[in-house]
């Protein structure tokens, strides 16, 4: 009867311990959040759209992002691009459980890893002038190199080494080509990716390269032709190269064989051409190596391979030139034919444009070492180091005048061509069908100049030409001014160049009011258009 008096209070006693117990376990458990009425103290991250987990604070939140992107990172030996849209939703309450922290760092990088935008590998830029090509590491930049080196070196002497540039800010190194019997090696890249040069590398120089093979300067020089080391003495890029390290998605590299055909195949390189003293078309297109043709279809400035050019004057070439260029200086053998340079005999009398052969040449034989500068195939200097004349070369003797010619200009201001110099249709009854000069049009007592200074032959009538004036010049040429209305000179008189001669008409046998201009060389008409300036 007793227990069952009490059975209610002993119930109500038993449950409230429980309960006692309960609140004390998840008060005091890991992981639960105790509730302090201070604000949002249970976090819930969200990854790119995708739910996470709840973690115990934002700081928190964003470490373990940081942890799985740094594990996601480390398992490509590529640089990884990916998506990390992180959102942290806070909220308070009374009970509740942070989840556990490796379950949500594996789901972080499960989504992580499903983020991946793209990946980019370590490789090497190698810039030369404007050209820039990527490569996968830094033996295929070293082997590009080696084939543009080795397509003169076929024994295999020189190699790539790569120098620190210390005044960059970023890593860039600076290649060139090194002497292997010298301690040249190829460069490494070591652990850690930095690029270093092997102690030893050795940059073959041509001035320490002479020493050592013909003796410091003061003493004697080899006396044999066999005392002499032939070959190739130094290598190097004219231009600069520089090497550097980057992440590049695999897409943008180019595979080793293309990189070595855009770089040594040869392209066509605009130049410049400064006519120098002495030069003819000809001349130039036997220096350069291109026709003569396709020399004047570049320059506008000439009109055909007879045009006259003068000292000073540009003309554009075009030279084949792969990318990248090797110089190198050689020591070479020969046995040749020579000619002695051209003895001119100056002649103060004469003007520049006369020249008379005094003495024929003739070629001479001779041994020679000589040490010969190459750009690519093109030889950019030689010298001869030592000569064994076998049959002495007779000079050309020339000699030449050193007056400057008198220059010609047009006769009239103005004035419309009507007429060229050559071949035509006779314009009316009695006019020539071979014209022997230019024909301008204008206005009947338009005033007319002398073209170039000189005396009065003859100034009056002259038949088919109406009324006309010659003059001659100190070089020996004439001019003749024809269909004049009125002629303002007389014969014997002297006349400067720009002079007024006469007046325009329409006298002779004339189609209408011109100017008909003739230039004789040697008694011979020829085109007035190619001696005007």
């Amino acid at each position: 009867m007793r227990i069952t008096k009490y059975r209610k209070t002993l119930k109500g006693s038993y449950i409230r311990a429980h309960l006692l117990c309960l609140f004390a376990v998840l008060l005091f458990m890991k992981g639960y959040v105790r509730f302090t009425y201070e604000g949002e103290n249970l976090f819930h991250m969200t990854v790119n759209g995708q739910e996470i987990g709840a973690v115990s604070s934002p700081e928190r939140a964003r470490e373990l992002l940081w942890e799985a992107r740094a594990q996601v990172a480390s398992q490509s030996p590529e640089l990884v691009f990916l998506r990390a849209d992180l959102e942290v939703r806070g909220e308070e309450i009374l009970w509740g459980s942070a989840e556990d922290e490796e379950q949500v760092r594996e789901r972080l990088i499960q989504v992580l890893e499903d983020s991946v935008l793209e990946t980019a590998r370590r490789c090497y830029t190698l810039k030369v002038n404007e050209y820039i090509v990527n490569l996968g590491d830094l033996e295929e930049v070293r082997r590009l190199l080696e084939a543009a080196v080795g397509r003169y070196d076929a024994s295999g002497s020189f190699g790539i080494g790569f120098s620190s540039n210390g005044e960059r800010k970023l890593h860039v190194l600076t290649a060139d080509v090194c002497s292997r019997q010298d301690g040249g090696e190829s460069s490494h890249v070591p652990e850690g990716g930095q690029l270093w040069n092997e102690a030893g590398m050795f940059k073959a120089g041509i001035s320490a390269r002479l020493e050592e093979l013909f003796g410091a300067a003061g003493e004697q020089e080899p006396q044999e032709f066999e005392d002499y080391q032939l070959g190739i003495l130094d290598m190097s890029f004219p231009q600069e190269v520089e090497v550097a390290e980057c992440y590049l998605p695999s897409g943008q590299l180019t595979s080793l064989e293309q990189a070595v055909q855009e770089l040594t195949v040869e392209q066509e390189q605009q130049q410049i051409y400064t006519v120098e003293s002495g030069d003819t078309l000809s001349e130039i297109a036997i220096k350069v190596n291109i026709p003569m043709d396709r020399i004047v279809e570049m320059n506008e400035s000439l009109e055909d391979e007879n045009t006259v050019i003068r000292v000073g004057q540009e003309l554009i070439i075009t030279v084949p030139e792969p990318e990248l260029s090797v110089e190198r200086h050689e020591v070479n053998y020969y046995e040749e034919i020579y000619d002695a340079p051209v003895v001119y005999i100056d002649n103060d009398g004469w003007y520049t444009t006369d020249t008379v052969v005094r003495q024929q040449p003739s070629a001479g034989f001779r041994r020679i070492i000589a040490l010969e500068t190459f750009v690519n195939d093109t030889q950019t200097d030689r010298e001869i180091l030592k000569e064994e004349v076998v049959m002495e070369a007779v000079a050309k003797v020339v000699e030449r005048g050193t007056k400057i010619p008198p220059t010609y200009i047009k006769p009239i201001s103005g004035g419309r061509l009507t007429s060229r110099f050559g071949r035509r249709t006779a314009p009316k009854k009695g006019a020539s069908t071979n014209h022997k000069g230019v024909d301008w049009a204008t206005p009947v007592g338009t005033t007319v100049v002398a073209s170039c200074g000189g005396r009065v032959s003859k100034a009056g009538w002259g038949s088919g030409y109406g009324y006309v004036v010659y003059i001659d010049h100190e070089d020996g040429r004439q001019t003749r001014y024809g269909h004049l209305s009125k002629v303002l000179v007389k014969v014997g008189d002297y006349v400067k160049q720009g002079q007024r001669i006469a007046l325009s008409g329409n006298t002779g046998v004339s189609t209408g009011p011109h100017v008909h201009f003739e230039i004789l060389i040697g008694g011979k008409q020829v085109n007035p258009l190619n001696y005007l300036n």
